[in-house]
């Protein structure tokens, strides 16, 4: 018998690096999974892996940082796998520029919404059947900008991030007598496709020495697996390799600045 048979689990942003991982962990120990995200395509390439080796596993395309959608998806989900059982708010991202002096409020906002809202949107959703049940699992996965903030995350997602991580101690210190857990994973630099988007993508050689997918999907495997008895209230991941980041703060800090405000190369000059 596998640790999670009879467990229902919705995974977001399951359609490609850590959310992938994620929902192919849980589902290799019995658990159903529903998968969510934006981009059908890729949730069917992590259906795949997951039907392939016997998985239970439905794709829920949705904008989860509408609340009519996270109701409607809660309620399918319910109704195609059973109860919910184990929430992985996953999916995140940073809209825009970095640096504070450059971010637009529309890109500000959309950071908050996919990297907080969503999530309470999501844990408000399922809150209600878990404590019906008088067990359930939360675990909401944030990043080392919420304790390191700087120009690589951003502020926008920075302050997104060290929200939801109180958001999380909010559910722990109120729910753990009735049984829910609530853990917030915190994990630096993982090599995940989001690196792509940075203005220097990393080397493939630094890629090698950061994190896997599979290193914050084991963290979270166990934080599911643990007996009721037990709960993580947070887990702080790092590369054990620390590598030299300085290169990319400063183009982080001019990632979107208007051309007339870029310094010219070689100048040493650093104007915000």
């Amino acid at each position: 018998m596998s640790r999670l048979d009879r467990q229902v689990a919705i995974v977001t942003g399951a359609g490609t690096g850590i959310g992938r991982e994620i929902a192919r962990q849980l589902a290799a120990e019995g658990a159903a999974v529903a998968l969510v995200g934006r981009r059908r395509e890729q949730l069917a390439e992590t259906e795949t892996l997951i039907a392939e080796r016997g998985g239970k596993v439905i794709i829920c395309v949705a904008d989860i940082c509408e609340a009519d959608a996270v109701t409607a998806l809660v309620s399918r989900v319910a109704a195609e796998l059973g109860r919910v059982s184990i929430l992985v708010n996953n999916a995140g991202s940073a809209v825009g520029p970095r640096n504070i002096s450059f971010i637009e409020p529309s890109d500000w906002q959309a950071t908050i919404d996919t990297n907080l809202t969503a999530v309470y949107l999501l844990s408000r959703a399922v809150l209600g059947s878990m404590l019906d049940a008088g067990q359930g699992s939360i675990i909401t996965i944030s990043s080392g900008a919420a304790l390191r903030p700087n120009m690589l995350g951003g502020a926008a997602y920075g302050a997104a991030k060290a929200a939801v991580r109180n958001l999380m101690s909010f559910l722990h210190n109120t729910y753990r007598n009735q049984g829910i857990r609530a853990t917030t994973i915190t994990p630096g630099e993982v090599a995940t496709p989001i690196m792509n988007t940075r203005p220097r993508p990393p080397t493939e050689e630094e890629r090698a020495r950061m994190m896997q997918p599979e290193d914050v999907a084991a963290a979270v495997l166990l934080c599911c697996t643990l007996p009721s008895r037990s709960v993580i209230e947070e887990i702080v991941m790092v590369p054990t390799h620390m590598r030299d980041q300085s290169t990319d703060v400063e183009l982080a800090r001019w990632f979107g600045a208007p051309e007339a405000m870029k310094p010219t190369p070689n100048s040493g000059v650093s104007k915000s």
